[in-house]
C-alpha cells in the first residue's frame, strides 16, 4: 500500500511539472497584435506563443520585458516572460511600431 501511495504522489508531481507555465497566444495580422492587451497572473512565468499570420517578418520588442524576437512571416515563436510584478508592460512591433502595439498586464 505504501508503494502505491509513493507511485501516485510521483505521478501527480510529474504531471504538474509537465504542465509548465501557462501559454498565452498572440497573433500578428495586418501589422497589429491580437489581442493587443494580455492579462497574466503576477509573479508567474508565462509562455507567449506569437503567431505571425502576415507574409512579412515582425519583431516582437519590449524594453520593459527585456525581450526582442524576430518572427518570420507565416511562422511562430515562443517567448517566455516573467515572473512579473503587478503592472503594465508595453510591447510593440519593431518593423511597424505605429500600428503593432500592445501590453501585458500582470495582476
Amino acid at each position: 500500500m505504501k508503494q502505491w501511495l509513493i507511485l501516485l504522489s510521483l505521478c501527480c508531481l510529474s504531471s504538474a511539472v509537465i504542465a509548465g507555465p501557462p501559454v498565452i497566444e498572440i497573433e500578428i495580422k495586418d501589422h497589429l497584435f491580437f489581442p493587443d492587451e494580455v492579462r497574466i497572473p503576477a509573479d508567474t512565468k508565462v509562455k507567449l506563443l506569437v503567431k505571425n499570420l502576415d507574409p512579412t517578418a515582425e519583431e516582437f520588442e519590449s524594453y520593459e520585458l527585456n525581450r526582442e524576437k524576430v518572427i518570420a512571416g507565416h511562422s511562430e515563436a515562443i517567448i517566455f516572460i516573467g515572473p512579473l510584478s503587478a503592472g503594465e508592460y508595453p510591447f510593440f512591433g519593431e518593423f511597424f511600431p505605429k500600428t503593432a502595439q500592445g501590453k501585458v498586464i500582470a495582476e
